[in-house]
């Protein structure tokens, strides 16, 4: 049920109830089951706290997604009422009806539905934790296990499913403690999972995380850290989707902890995406390139001070020709040789969705001798090449040869030359040329019935 739908008569009804909340959670006892999910919805998205608890306690079905309904505003109040109503243990719950909930899932999800669909009489959930007990399914097995009766699913863990964002903020700070409380107080019948770990300043929370278990992580960013904290990180972490690295300091990157690093990456033989910014590869590329999946999708590398050497192993390693997106932005790129790069864009092409290679020096040159093998990447809907010094007539020959990319929507160009009154970026901004350039780009893709085809440029 969309809550942005008109509200019908059902939603209006549970909203006239919730208006008395004590008489609402006195009466959940004899409400039909059927009725459940739209009173958990008008009353999480009414804000009422002593009702949502009151739910969770009595909640009829296997498993409870947030889903659609959370947004980023959502209030921690709303999510410790929640978690407030988890029986983690049975014998001490007094409500005669008694809840069925084994995964609770507080996640963010526009698919997801508020519960799963029950077949026949076996109890399961297609978002549960591969590593819990509870679960009705094992990593790389997607088939329905029964789980058995309702006694003996009272003997497993319940599943707490969260994304967190360790940002240093004393809302953060709290909704953390509450939840490992929570754990802590459960011994052992609370199960936390945590499939998305965001980090800033990892020295700061290495004590936090010792008290999780780092096993379901299918994501995990950190934003400053020790290379070697990193490593200690990774070797309590057996699966990643996605790993997102920043700012990880220069004095950590000698040869042995860089191949300690190596290895705790090579047996992520599942990742789907790599993002290193402000790490330093410079004549390494090579050794991370080798230890990666060859079917690795996404690959993004900006800050990384990549070498001619770099570039030009990239343009031959085997995960070239399946990227999906690839982001080279803020390596120079000002040799004179471009036959790395060249190649790199020819073998790409069968695959690239989302190119990015902004402040990278590129040249009228460079660009010129990419403009082939850019013409032929047919998946491409995304292309990014900001503030590069390229000239007004090399931008529209670039233009012309787009045009045919029909899943092409987004070109993020430069400001060409011209419109600044000095060197590039050092001087100026004439902001009637910059408008010139923008009404002639304009006028040439609706001379080619291109409307759909977006050119965005950023000012300063």
């Amino acid at each position: 049920m969309d809550h942005k739908d008109p509200d019908t008569l059902l939603n209006l009804a549970m909203q006239s109830l919730l208006k008395n909340e004590p008489i609402i959670i006195q009466s959940l006892e004899e409400i039909p089951r059927e009725l459940f999910i739209p009173l958990f919805t008008a009353a999480f998205l009414g804000g009422c706290k002593k009702t949502l608890t009151a739910i969770v306690k009595v909640w009829p079905f296997f498993c409870l997604h947030i889903g659609k309904l959370r947004s980023h505003e959502t209030h921690s109040a709303l999510l410790k009422a929640m978690i407030d109503g988890l029986q983690v243990l049975p014998a001490l719950s007094t409500a005669s009806r008694g809840s069925k909930l084994k995964v609770l899932d507080l996640r963010q999800d526009a698919d997801c539905r508020t519960t799963c669909l029950q077949i026949r009489t076996k109890s399961f959930c297609f978002h549960s934790c591969s590593y819990s007990q509870t679960s009705s399914r094992k990593r790389g097995d997607h088939s329905i296990v029964n789980l058995g009766s309702e006694v003996q699913l009272s003997r497993y863990p319940t599943e707490l499913l969260v994304d967190l964002s360790l940002n240093g903020n004393l809302r953060t700070r709290a909704f953390l403690s509450f939840l490992l409380s929570k754990v802590e107080q459960s011994s052992g019948s609370l199960h936390l999972c945590c499939r998305d770990l965001q980090i800033d300043k990892l020295s700061d929370y290495n004590n936090t995380l010792k008290l999780m278990n780092l096993l379901c992580i299918d994501h995990l960013a950190v934003d400053q850290a020790s290379l070697n904290d990193i490593n200690t990180l990774l070797s309590q972490i057996v699966h990643l989707d996605s790993l997102s690295l920043s700012k990880i300091t220069l004095t950590s990157l000698n040869a042995k902890i860089f191949k300690s690093f190596l290895t705790q990456l090579e047996r992520m033989d599942n990742l789907q995406e790599l993002n290193l910014s402000f790490f330093c590869l410079t004549n390494r590329l090579h050794k991370l390139l080798r230890v990666l999946p060859h079917d690795l999708d996404y690959l993004n590398l900006p800050f990384c001070e990549l070498s001619y050497r770099d570039f030009r192993f990239l343009s031959q390693c085997p995960q070239a020709a399946h990227l999906k997106l690839l982001n080279l932005s803020n390596n120079p790129i000002s040799w004179e040789d471009c036959e790395p790069l060249q190649t790199l864009m020819e073998n790409v092409s069968g695959t690239l969705q989302h190119l990015e290679i902004n402040h990278c020096l590129i040249t009228d040159s460079t660009i010129f001798s990419l403009i082939p093998a850019l013409s032929h990447c047919s998946h491409l809907r995304v292309l990014s090449f900001a503030s590069n010094p390229i000239t007004m007539s090399m931008l529209m020959r670039i233009l012309q040869n787009l045009l045919p990319l029909m899943e092409l929507k987004y070109v993020i160009y430069p400001i060409p030359v011209h419109c600044y009154e000095q060197w590039y970026f050092q001087g100026t901004l004439d902001r009637q040329k910059l408008a010139e350039v923008q009404a002639q780009l304009k006028v040439m893709l609706q001379a080619a019935q291109r409307s759909d085809m977006n050119w965005i440029t950023f000012s300063e």
